[in-house]
């Protein structure tokens, strides 16, 4: 992860940074910005309770190339709650057990989106005819620059293990889930205006924090609106 301060991005500017890293990857599920298809603007409004990006994900794992990683500009945050949560899979990884990578080596998860996932918010519009995706990969992927190992996960998308049993599977992402999310893994990046957050997909999990406990209180968030460019990946192994 890369963070940044006080920078000030035009959408043209945005594309030309991220595209230092690599060609640049269209959403295929949420409709992006008017005259520019490479951004999709992350909207959040005051009076939503919800982000999106809450819990902990790898970006789109249910394409057969997801995505490389992405650089997400602030032009609006609200004063508290909804920072940003990173946590390193490399990490997540090396902290098994051998037995445990034994029993990982080679097994692959089924990840499945789609539109539905993308339609709840005010700010944002789904691409209705998007349809759903379904893509295996390897639970245990090896960086393609890196050389490293990393745990590939998503647990909203990724709910079974090829050639396991329903009860098996979850056994096992289950334990992976826990695993990953220990905070001992991970780091916080508190959002201002005209900040970056840039990540590598690839080794990376990351999520919003919920942090509405006193909304039914009158305590609301204020409004979140970001803009994000992705770089196209390759197919994990």
């Amino acid at each position: 992860m890369l963070f940044f301060y006080d920078q000030h991005l035009t959408p043209d500017r945005h594309k030309d940074f991220a595209r230092r890293f690599g060609d640049l990857h269209v959403h295929p599920l949420t409709e992006s910005m008017l005259g520019h298809p490479e951004i999709v603007e992350v909207v959040k409004e005051e009076d939503e309770l919800h982000n999106w990006g809450d819990g902990w994900h790898t970006d789109l794992p249910f394409l057969d190339e997801p995505p490389m990683g992405s650089v997400l500009y602030a032009r609006e945050v609200s004063p508290f709650s909804g920072n940003t949560h990173f946590a390193n899979m490399y990490l997540a990884y090396e902290t098994l057990s051998d037995t445990m990578k034994d029993l990982l080596e080679g097994l692959r998860c089924v990840f499945k989106g789609g539109v539905a996932n993308y339609s709840r918010f005010k700010g944002m519009t789904a691409i209705e005819e998007a349809g759903d995706f379904v893509a295996a990969h390897p639970i245990v992927r090896t960086h393609p620059v890196s050389s490293r190992k990393a745990l590939y996960l998503h647990r909203k998308n990724g709910k079974s293990i090829e050639g396991m049993s329903a009860k098996e599977s979850v056994a096992i992402l289950d334990f992976l889930h826990a695993h990953t999310e220990n905070p001992d893994f991970s780091c916080r990046f508190r959002w201002r205006t005209n900040s970056i957050a840039m990540w590598d997909n690839r080794c990376v999990q990351h999520r919003v924090s919920a942090d509405y406990f006193n909304s039914e209180r009158g305590f609301r968030p204020g409004r979140r609106h970001l803009h994000r460019v992705t770089m196209k990946g390759d197919r994990p192994f």
